[in-house]
């Protein structure tokens, strides 16, 4: 006989309405018939810790963390996954028998929507704009996948020079005055930063000194299509969307949470994208 009390999980983060989770999460539920809910959750930094706290104290499975949550929560949990160590920073809590243990999955994420967007990438150099959880998930994954050297671009640099020393990077940083100067002989461009979501200004950066094999990556899903990936396609770069990463890092909290590992369907996708656009 199935458990009456279905299995909670959310996404916590500010702000939290353009966030697709609580559509990706239900619709994995619905597939696998699961007795689970998932929803969404607008949480500060302030509120973070209590946030935390009523995790453990509703009985939820865990939750999703999203901007500006994820660095802030690694203080916060009783164990880290080498993921979370590695990236500095936490997206997704599994509660255990009252204890946090915190994940980073972006990276993850990402790596496997670049196998399937743009399998032919290069790491010579890897210019990543942001410093925050997702651009740290994201730089710790290629490295470990074989990029050799990285520009950081920062609205304050002294973030990305922590980065650097905190992760041995072969990498210069750039501030955000000379962001253009980056691009030279860049094989990979990513927006790790919010600029060009829904509700935030554009990433306002001029490709015309990035080669034009470059690939060109937006973790930004909402719009599906930002300006950046728009200007990079007008000039002939491959680009890559950042539905794929948020769908594939979505898998590791649904299978610790209901206990089910999910498909990132062509089926997924396409709804999602109508979602998104």
């Amino acid at each position: 006989m199935k458990d009456a009390t279905p299995k909670q999980a959310c996404v916590m983060g500010w702000p939290i309405e353009h966030s697709l989770s609580p559509r990706i999460m239900g619709y994995w539920i619905a597939q696998y018939g699961l007795n689970a809910t998932y929803n969404a959750m607008p949480v500060t930094l302030e509120q973070l810790k209590d946030a935390m706290q009523m995790l453990i104290d509703s009985d939820y499975a865990g939750c999703n963390l999203t901007i500006p949550l994820k660095e802030d929560a690694m203080a916060l949990m009783d164990s880290h996954d080498d993921s979370a160590l590695i990236s500095g920073a936490v997206n997704t809590v599994v509660v255990r028998d009252g204890k946090l243990k915190g994940y980073n999955s972006d990276g993850f994420g990402f790596m496997e929507s670049l196998k399937i967007q743009f399998p032919e990438w290069r790491g010579d150099k890897v210019v990543v704009v942001g410093t925050g959880g997702a651009a740290r998930g994201v730089i710790s994954a290629l490295r470990a996948a074989g990029a050799q050297h990285f520009a950081l671009v920062n609205r304050t640099p002294e973030r990305a020079e922590k980065i650097v020393t905190g992760f041995g990077l072969n990498a210069e940083v750039f501030s955000w005055e000379n962001r253009q100067q980056a691009l030279a002989g860049a094989t990979m461009l990513v927006n790790g930063s919010c600029l060009g979501m829904v509700g935030q200004p554009p990433l306002e950066i001029d490709l015309s000194t990035l080669p034009a094999d470059a690939a060109v990556c937006d973790l930004v899903y909402r719009p599906l299509q930002t300006p950046l990936l728009m200007s990079a396609r007008a000039r002939g770069n491959p680009t890559v969307e950042g539905l794929g990463m948020l769908l594939n890092q979505a898998r590791l909290g649904f299978r610790e949470w209901f206990g089910q590992d999910p498909e990132v369907t062509l089926e997924l996708y396409e709804d999602m994208r109508k979602a998104a656009a």
